[in-house]
């Protein structure tokens, strides 16, 4: 115990003089897209609107910590996506951050008794307790996955460790021309475990850049970002990204919620089957979707050159 001890209180040493620099910054000044009150009840790290008709924001809302995860961020966004899921008057989820920056990632000064001590009598006991607790973790970025609804995030500043698993869960990335992106883990001796060093390789295809970042823990900038398919768009500033994510939300959102909610769950399951698996999934899948009347609604709003914006398509 004195030996485990003395690790704990290096370890935090070791926090506090990592915090001291990017991650924990003073306290700064937000206005929210929702209000300037704070997270919305009853979540104390998000921040969730409705901007418009049939898109929900959700802003990661610790501006005063650079919107580092602690032990609350990683119950409640499971519990916010598991709402949107259910939700029928959300179609689009746009993901942003208040403050300066996007995510400074994991707390550590927060989350470090949850990694460090977990309870067991033996290395089996204590071994299994950790990974329930890991498991428990990859289940908050896992559930953006899963969330039938299209998920757009937008990155301004540093999108740092946790920020890039988050991210690599979303359908589509937006970012500032300011931001950056730095797979952190390895700096703080140990490996990515919650989704980056899995989804990463799918998004970006270059398995060498990806092994590159994540063993060096280099920063990667907006341009080569975009160049790597990490993001498919790099806006000017904060102000106008938010402007463009919501117009492309808004797009997204005036199409058949059971065509849009159908292809992300398609085009999720490609990504992770053959050719021949995806073409039986979805001709399985379509064998009851092309019954819904949103073909013909779709169909006549086409034929009169109208937007899909004029179609009332019902609630899914």
């Amino acid at each position: 115990m004195r030996e485990s001890s003395l690790f704990y209180r290096c370890f935090n040493n070791i926090c506090r003089r990592f915090n001291s620099g990017l991650w924990l910054p003073s306290q700064v000044m937000v206005r929210t897209m929702s209000s300037s009150s704070g997270p919305t009840s009853p979540y104390t790290t998000l921040s969730i609107s409705r901007p418009t008709e049939r898109v929900t924001h959700v802003e990661l809302h610790r501006p005063e910590k650079r919107n580092a995860m602690n032990k609350a961020f990683w119950s409640e966004m499971v519990d916010c996506f598991n709402e949107i899921a259910a939700d029928p008057e959300c179609r689009v989820v746009v993901v942003s951050g208040a403050g300066k920056i996007f995510t400074a990632g994991i707390d550590l000064m927060d989350m470090a008794s949850n990694l460090l001590q977990p309870e067991g009598d033996d290395t089996a006991r204590v071994s299994w307790n950790l990974r329930k607790t890991i498991t428990k973790y990859q289940e908050t970025f896992s559930v953006i996955e899963k969330c039938s609804k299209p998920v757009v995030v937008a990155v301004h500043g540093a999108c740092i460790g946790g920020g890039v698993d988050l991210i690599t869960a979303c359908d589509i990335r937006l970012c500032t021309q300011d931001a950056w992106f730095q797979i952190k883990e390895v700096d703080i001796g140990i490996a990515a475990d919650v989704g980056t060093l899995h989804r990463l390789p799918k998004v970006i295809g270059s398995r060498s850049l990806v092994n590159e970042l994540a063993l060096t823990a280099r920063k990667m900038y907006a341009d080569e970002a975009k160049s790597s398919g990490l993001v498919s768009r790099v806006f000017a500033d904060k102000e106008t990204m938010m402007a463009g994510a919501l117009e492309m939300a808004g797009e997204i959102a005036a199409r058949s919620p059971v065509a849009v909610q159908g292809t992300k769950i398609n085009l999720v399951y490609a990504r992770d089957h053959s050719v021949a698996e995806g073409l039986d999934y979805i001709a399985t899948w379509n064998m009851s979707m092309l019954q819904t009347q949103d073909v013909m609604k779709s169909a006549q709003a086409a034929m009169e050159r109208k937007s899909p914006k004029t179609v009332a398509f019902s609630k899914l």
